[in-house]
């Protein structure tokens, strides 16, 4: 089991880092407890030792203590005053332990809306919480939320192919693998083969007007949480263009955002017209 210190220290090395330092300090401090939590869940679901669907139902029940003040946990009992102080609800924090549970026997998913079926619980409530921390939730942005955290998530499945494909994990969509002729095996390889290619083409072609939701949402908050969300949209947007420019070899080239392409975006993100809040 990972100790508070293992779990913060992953937060500088995240892409797309949900206590954004635009936001102000006493957001920061609890958007970094509910960071820990998250990242706890998945190292559990992905690295601990023994058996993790007994672990994550442990992580669930702590949760619950956790709304009570009564957490045994480290990462958990720093959670505490973020629940109650803003009443948090507990659903978006149960999905991320339910996309862990996913994990432990689902390996596969047949078509991309399968796939967003995932990212639904395993990206969407970071920003649905991010919302509420900053009291900003309403129904119209928490859709568009969502949609930006889901193009998140999958830029992140495209950046880390090789990786959860030696896991025994592939997120790209079977029926995607299917049609391009591509075997699982050529996810391994050192260098993408055509049909990898063609698959990541057809993802990022998927991903980017999930995370164009970025500007709308965006347009509709005040300047601290306008500049964080705006900011993670673009860090998606470079992070594809990166993908794009390896000619969508992700086994060969770390697709990482370079800052010129992440600055154009961030700019073309805040000018994106604004719709009325729901």
């Amino acid at each position: 089991m990972p100790t508070l210190d293992e779990v913060l220290s992953q937060a500088g090395q995240e892409n797309f880092p949900v206590a954004s330092r635009v936001l102000p300090r006493a957001s920061r401090a609890h958007l970094m407890a509910i960071y820990g939590f998250a990242r706890l869940a998945d190292d559990i679901g992905d690295e601990a030792d023994g058996d993790r669907l007994a672990l994550l139902d442990w992580l669930d029940e702590d949760l619950d203590r956790a709304a009570v003040g009564h957490a045994t946990h480290p990462v958990l009992q720093r959670l505490t005053p973020t629940i109650q102080d803003l009443q948090l609800p507990l659903d978006p924090f149960r999905a991320l332990i339910e996309a862990n549970r996913q994990d432990q026997t689902v390996h596969r998913y047949r078509t991309f809306d399968d796939l967003v079926g995932y990212c639904l619980l395993s990206a969407a409530p970071v920003g649905q919480l991010v919302l509420a921390v900053m009291g900003l939730a309403t129904p119209g942005r928490v859709a568009l939320s969502d949609q930006v955290c889901i193009g998140l998530q999958v830029v992140e499945h495209l950046q880390d192919v090789a990786e959860d494909a030696g896991r025994g994990r592939v997120y790209l969509p079977q029926d995607d693998l299917a049609v391009a002729g591509c075997d699982e095996a050529a996810l391994t390889a050192t260098s993408a083969s055509p049909a990898v290619r063609a698959v990541v083409a057809r993802e990022v072609a998927r991903a980017r007007p999930l995370l164009a939701a970025g500007g709308p949402l965006a347009r509709t908050l005040p300047l601290r949480p306008r500049l964080a969300v705006a900011g993670f949209a673009a860090g998606g947007m470079a992070a594809l263009d990166a993908i794009e420019q390896a000619g969508h070899d992700v086994l060969a080239v770390p697709c990482r955002p370079r800052p010129g392409r992440f600055g154009r975006h961030l700019v073309s993100t805040l000018l994106r017209p604004a719709p009325v809040p729901a």
